[in-house]
């Protein structure tokens, strides 16, 4: 009995969640299309700042709007503290983080909600190219 609230529960917790507009989504489709495209041709490897690279040029041939290592302020009780940085912002409305780590790690989800939270968006993608098929790196990360 209690998986079953647990299950349900979940389900609720899920439909509050508030999902990217249909824009967004398309967005994030292209920019995963693009990521395929640099991992098949690079594969796993190179280090983070060689698939930035890559994807960037790949983006701006498929002529997807990006801006790169984006400043974003840290706030801690309306005082700014410090900045943090995302890789991309694709479209001014979806982050892209990339990494080339043996696995991705909660604290990687982590950092790209704490980018979220800290520009508004609702959407971001985790990237990881370290793997031998980058449909298994890819982590879609919503802010509810």
């Amino acid at each position: 009995m209690n998986n079953i609230n647990r299950q349900d529960a979940k389900s609720a917790k899920d439909a509050k969640r508030k999902e990217p507009d249909k824009e967004t989504d398309a967005l994030a489709y292209a920019v995963i299309g693009a990521a395929i495209e640099v991992h098949r041709l690079l594969g796993p490897g190179y280090l983070e700042s060689m698939y930035e690279e890559a994807l960037c040029l790949e983006l701006s041939l498929r002529n997807i709007p990006f801006v790169r290592q984006v400043s974003l302020p840290v706030e801690y009780k309306g005082q700014q503290i410090g900045e943090g940085r995302c890789d991309l912002l694709v479209g001014d409305v979806l982050i892209v983080e990339l990494k080339t780590v043996e696995a991705l790690a909660p604290v990687h989800t982590a950092q790209v909600l704490s980018y979220l939270k800290a520009t508004r968006k609702h959407l971001g993608l985790l990237v990881n190219f370290n793997v031998p098929v980058l449909k298994e790196g890819i982590k879609r990360v919503v802010l509810s």
